[in-house]
């Protein structure tokens, strides 16, 4: 679990975010959206501790990062799995070199343990026949499987991804969702995701925060999305035509649930 509490991060004096409470749980995946210039990029680097928070209080099940020594924090960053965008490879690297790497940076094992570990999150990730490939000999759609792989090779607790489907056809975008979620699940990792696709927000999303100028201003999960009455929300996630007409088609058709889903919502939701 992380907790985050009353964050705040200026750039020369521009306050870019405004004091941000909220909680990432195990096992699920969460998921950080908004708009571009909303905060989400900075939201997740000051979680990974590249951006250092202005205030408040960020907690790794208990331990308060803010507060950590320098062995403390290369302890942590040996638990933090990362995708990044654009899965950032090493081109000189073979896809089973990259994915060994976070082993050379964080444990004592030896060549063939690594080896050993890399072929099982290969196959974990469906790669065992590109383990000698080099990432500009297989696609995008397999390049991010070789991101996930070595963000997960070190069983970390806590996994990143930065819009892990970007770039990506639709049914590419949806087996790397998939993915997502069934490594979340079998390793039981709280993983984060800060993305713009809306798919990924109506499949994936156990936990939903919607970022707008720097404060959150919606979190729920991807049912309540549908019925969420936060006007900034609607207008993001259904801005397309066909959304916007799957959602009133749900609305339209299925009034008494959403009626009691309403209900307990004015009891559940945080809408500031």
């Amino acid at each position: 679990m992380i907790e985050v509490k009353d964050l705040k991060k200026s750039f020369d004096n521009v306050e870019v975010l405004k004091g941000i409470t909220t909680t990432f749980d195990t096992g699920k995946v969460n998921l950080i959206i908004g708009q571009s210039g909303s905060g989400k990029t900075v939201f997740l680097k000051s979680l990974l501790n590249v951006h250092e928070p202005t205030s408040g209080t960020i907690l790794f099940d208990g331990r308060d990062i803010m507060k950590m020594g320098r062995d403390e924090k290369q302890t942590l960053r040996s638990e933090i799995g990362t995708v990044f965008q654009g899965s950032a490879l090493f081109d000189s690297l073979t896809v089973e070199e990259n994915i060994t790497f976070p082993l050379d940076m964080f444990t004592n094992l030896t060549f063939r343990e690594k080896k050993r570990r890399a072929m099982e999150v290969m196959g974990r990730v469906h790669l065992e026949k590109a383990g000698k490939k080099y990432p500009s000999e297989i696609s995008g759609g397999m390049q991010k499987r070789v991101a996930i792989a070595r963000a997960i090779v070190n069983n970390p607790k806590y996994l990143f991804c930065d819009e892990p489907n970007s770039g990506l056809d639709p049914y590419t975008s949806n087996v790397i969702d998939d993915l997502i979620l069934e490594i979340t699940k079998e390793y039981n990792t709280t993983t984060i995701i800060n993305t713009h696709d809306m798919n990924s927000v109506m499949t994936i999303g156990e936990k939903i925060i919607y970022l707008r100028n720097g404060l959150l201003e919606w979190e729920g999960d991807k049912d309540k999305v549908i019925t969420a009455r936060n006007k900034n929300l609607i207008d993001f996630v259904y801005s397309s035509e066909l959304f916007k007409e799957l959602r009133e088609y749900f609305l339209q058709t299925d009034k008494t649930s959403i009626e009691n889903i309403i209900t307990k919502q004015d009891q559940n939701e945080k809408d500031i």
